[in-house]
């Protein structure tokens, strides 16, 4: 199923994130395709933050996964971006992570899809303008 949301402000981006977590049903990793810019640690924040997570949530461009703790589970947030390999994902333990039955939270996830689990929830962001986005979740 898809489900589609458009906003015109980052005031409505608590909509889309609770939309995201609503549309989990079991699943525990959500792939952001989206190019740069587009808002995908900006959603990602929301959403730990509707998970009860207190952390600042950044993005770990640098560290690649950030670990943060809601209320009723782990989030881990990924940032494959600087991945030029599949295999510099797999040393520092991606698919432990992705298989811990924890919520992963993957930006720039074509970099590692053969690793991703074949139920993984896929949320396009498609710029439309400054402000507008539309979220496609599937």
């Amino acid at each position: 199923m898809e489900k589609i949301i458009q906003i015109e402000s980052l005031d409505e981006l608590d909509g889309v994130a609770q939309a995201v977590i609503d549309s989990l049903n079991g699943r525990t990793v959500v792939a952001f395709d989206a190019p740069m810019g587009a808002g995908k640690t900006t959603l990602i924040s929301r959403i730990a933050a509707l998970l009860g997570a207190e952390d600042d949530v950044t993005s770990p461009t640098f560290a690649i996964v950030n670990q943060y703790e809601g209320s009723e589970r782990t989030i881990y947030h990924f940032d494959m971006y600087r991945i030029e390999r599949i295999e510099e994902a797999l040393d520092f333990g991606s698919e432990e992570y992705l298989s811990s039955g924890e919520l992963c939270l993957v930006e720039w996830p074509e970099k590692i899809e053969a690793l991703l689990p074949d139920d993984t929830m896929v949320v396009k962001i498609e710029i439309l303008s400054d402000s507008a986005r539309r979220f496609v979740i599937r």
